[in-house]
């Protein structure tokens, strides 16, 4: 008798741990970076919400190539090999630098990584198992790239209770982000599971996008663009008088709610729909982003955190399931991959009027911008056409 599929299978764990270590590597520096950069590099606020943005964008426009790529030439392995190498000779570079240009330059090196890597992973990860399956592959692989952005910041408070030189922990995340390369070539890739390759593929690979795809790309990209980064969540807590090592445990309790919640929200969305896990998610948003333009006391801060990783476990391992549910059967990567695009190009633009909003109107302004993109999205996919 033959044995019933699991979600959680041999190469759905290793590409968990890959996503896990490169996490490590990351989430030891995302709290930390907006610190460096404002108090050691001294840059300002909108500096800030460019570099994200740019970086951001970066990331999404490699996402749609290299995923139209990876579909075309009939390949996952190399292209995600490469683009956890790039993200992890990044870290180093950043540690480095003495303006926060160079920084721009170092988190622009670090996204194009991610930008190479991503779509060929989750192609690779939706070819992994059945399509009633699905949601929860991606919900686990979710689960345990969160948990390694939940290890990372704790590292990074170990390392700060014995040493202050925010410089040095950049070199330090180095080593597990070289695990997770290493993890990458480790892994066997199914060629009868991938499209071959059409003969004469151009160098500019084309798609034909399908009705239903459009619509879900019209109501992700309201939302994108005013979701800008979380870095901006954490300066308002950092503005509310709440300490490093606090603010650390915050980003890390955040993590660890997304990472609970992903395999149950994955493995929902298979059953009742994607569709209204997104909505929920989204409500979850904006919520949060409400609570964030008002909030003041610590309780609040740690409330909100906790909430917010709903929010993330309900759309970001469901969203990139349903973009693959809505394209063809040879365009799982470029599905992901423009999906990718819409929402880093819409997250530079909400993150550098963020930043704006911010220095001009205050926080508040710039989390109630966030908060009004989400109803937008959330009427779009309630009156909108059919996304499945």
């Amino acid at each position: 008798m033959k044995k019933p599929e699991k979600a959680l299978n041999p190469t759905v764990f290793r590409l968990g741990l890959v996503s896990l270590f490169a996490d490590i590597s990351s989430e030891m520096l995302y709290p930390i970076t907006p610190i460096f950069l404002t108090s050691v590099l001294g840059a300002s606020m909108a500096s800030v919400g460019l570099i994200e943005g740019c970086a951001e964008a970066i990331a999404s426009l490699m996402k749609t190539y290299s995923g139209m790529w990876s579909d075309r030439i009939s390949k996952r392995k190399p292209f995600v090999a490469i683009g956890y190498l790039l993200a992890a000779v990044a870290k180093p570079i950043t540690g480095a630098s003495s303006s926060w240009t160079h920084v721009l330059f170092a988190r622009a090196l670090d996204r194009t990584g991610k930008g190479i890597r991503t779509a060929p992973r989750d192609a690779l990860l939706a070819e992994a198992v059945s399509e009633n399956l699905r949601g929860a592959a991606f919900g686990w692989h979710r689960a345990m790239d969160t948990l390694g952005a939940a290890i990372g910041p704790l590292l990074a408070i170990l390392y700060l209770s014995a040493n202050h030189d925010l410089r040095k922990i950049y070199y330090w995340a180095l080593i597990p982000g070289l695990i997770s390369v290493f993890l990458v070539l480790t892994l066997t890739e199914k060629k009868q599971s991938i499209q071959k390759a059409t003969p004469k593929a151009s160098f500019f690979p084309r798609t034909t996008l399908k009705p239903a795809f459009k619509n879900f790309l019209c109501a992700w990209g309201a939302f994108s663009i005013t979701n800008s980064s979380d870095v901006f969540l954490l300066m308002k807590t950092k503005a509310a008088g709440i300490g490093l090592t606090e603010l650390i445990l915050l980003y890390c309790f955040y993590n660890l709610s997304y990472a609970l919640l992903s395999p149950y929200l994955g493995s929902l969305s298979d059953r009742i729909g994607r569709r209204r896990i997104l909505i929920a998610g989204l409500l979850v948003f904006a919520f949060v982003y409400l609570g964030f333009s008002f909030a003041s006391l610590r309780w609040e801060f740690w409330f909100l955190f906790s909430v917010y990783g709903m929010y993330m476990a309900a759309t970001d391992g469901v969203g990139k399931a349903l973009a693959i549910d809505l394209v063809g059967a040879k365009e799982k990567a470029t599905g992901i991959g423009i999906l990718g695009t819409v929402t880093g190009i819409s997250t530079l633009i909400a993150s550098c009027v963020g930043g704006i909003l911010w220095d001009h109107f205050g926080a508040s302004a710039t989390f109630l911008y966030g908060a009004c993109g989400a109803i937008v999205a959330i009427l779009i996919f309630l009156f909108g056409e059919t996304f499945q």
